[in-house]
């Protein structure tokens, strides 16, 4: 059960890692993101350059994105200002209502589209719920409080045990 909910199906070390090359060749045209942590620190009111340039080389690509985040409406509204994609603020991730919203948004089929975050736990689980890939990224900046370092805890296994099931797809990724 472990594994079925909550292993994703690719890790990188930055969001930007998963290049729309790489997106494009794995059958990947939309998908649907997390901001906090994935895409940017909680501090970071808007996003900078480097994300930018990251969704302008998704946009030429022709890979559709959303936001699904369980943050407020300012948070994601403001983050999205210079983006411009549909957003799901109050996602309540992991529960389906607002992923398949944004699939529908998206029109592309959920074998075509993927979740991206940094959290096993509702990102992942998100995913797996509507039948989408899962691609986890480390947390840019983690919070210290007690109930994120306990959720913290609890995916080291999964993620252990994906490094341990997937170490060749991780090795190539790193190329």
């Amino acid at each position: 059960m472990l594994r079925r909910y909550f292993s994703p199906d690719q890790y990188f070390e930055k969001f930007d890692d998963a290049t729309p090359a790489f997106l494009l060749r794995n059958g990947i045209r939309a998908l649907i993101l997390d901001i906090d942590n994935t895409l940017a620190p909680y501090e970071e009111p808007e996003p900078n350059e480097r994300v930018l340039a990251w969704f302008s080389a998704l946009k030429e690509n022709g890979i559709s994105a959303a936001f699904v985040s369980n943050n407020d409406h300012e948070r994601v509204s403001r983050f999205n200002q210079k983006i411009g994609i549909p957003m799901y603020p109050k996602g309540k991730k992991p529960l389906k209502k607002f992923m398949r919203r944004a699939i529908q948004a998206l029109g592309v089929p959920p074998e075509n589209t993927a979740i991206m975050g940094d959290q096993i736990f509702t990102d992942v689980w998100a995913g797996r719920n509507v039948g989408i890939r899962c691609i986890v990224v480390p947390p840019i900046k983690d919070k210290t409080d007690p109930f994120t370092k306990f959720k913290r805890l609890l995916e080291r296994p999964v993620m252990r045990y994906y490094r341990k099931h997937h170490k060749e797809e991780t090795e190539n990724n790193e190329e």
